[in-house]
């Protein structure tokens, strides 16, 4: 049920004298319900990437004129192509940080709410990035699959839970330069369930490299689907 804006202000007032906290990204008090602790104001600002971008894996580009990026010249990847509602940067950066790293499941509808603009036409099923059993308990929630569903149910496109399993734990990829990404991906994913000529979204938090993209599409292609694309909320900026 979704809350009137008048009644989400009042609870929003009565929470911060229960509970006082500050918005991350102004150190404003918290004025909100559904995408706390971040303010009105600053989750207001956020704002999709409209600007130039590789029409294969949307990394974002400094030039209008530019259309495919060096790496998918040299190297296509195996997801047909990639779309991102914005920039890793600034207050959605922030947002995912808390949604993934800070257990604020909460962020998870708002955060989605970002990926409805996407034209699901033609789409089989959705397909969300898996995490390692350890992962999973470590973390208590899948931050894209979270989203995957949200996606699935506003746009009726069925969710495929079992398209991808994590089946080998990895180093986390912070820090690690594109190829270092693609050999620690190698071989942690499998397709467990057919997937015969279905065109498949995968849904993902933030793409930086493209590599687990792309280690996830060669096993989904592997297991039948006819194409995949990439949805992420966020891209990281070469720019």
């Amino acid at each position: 049920m979704r809350v009137p804006p008048r009644l989400s202000g009042l609870i929003a007032r009565i929470l911060q004298l229960l509970f006082p906290s500050v918005c991350p990204s102004c150190n404003c008090a918290t004025d909100s319900v559904s995408h706390a602790p971040i303010c009105r104001k600053c989750w207001s600002g956020i704002r999709k990437y409209r600007g130039p971008s590789c029409r294969i894996c949307a990394t974002p580009f400094a030039s209008e004129d530019a259309v495919v990026c060096s790496d998918c010249i040299r190297k296509p990847p195996l997801f047909s192509h990639a779309s991102s509602f914005g920039i890793y940067e600034g207050v959605l950066a922030e947002a995912i940080n808390l949604y993934k790293f800070h257990g604020a499941r909460r962020l998870a509808k708002p955060l989605a709410a970002f990926l409805l603009d996407f034209d699901s036409a033609g789409i089989d099923a959705v397909v969300p990035v898996p995490l390692s059993l350890a992962g999973l308990r470590s973390r208590g929630f899948n931050q894209s699959l979270l989203l995957a569903k949200v996606f699935s149910d506003q746009k009726n496109v069925p969710l495929v839970l079992d398209g991808l399993l994590k089946c080998r734990e990895t180093k986390p990829q912070i820090g690690l330069s594109a190829a270092e990404r693609a050999k620690n991906l190698k071989g942690a994913f499998e397709a467990p369930k057919r997937l015969d000529g279905c065109r498949v979204l995968l849904v993902d938090d933030v793409m930086t490299t493209g590599s687990t993209a792309n280690e996830c599409a060669k096993q989904l292609l592997g297991s039948g689907a006819s194409e995949v694309a990439v949805l992420t909320l966020a891209r990281a900026s070469s720019l």
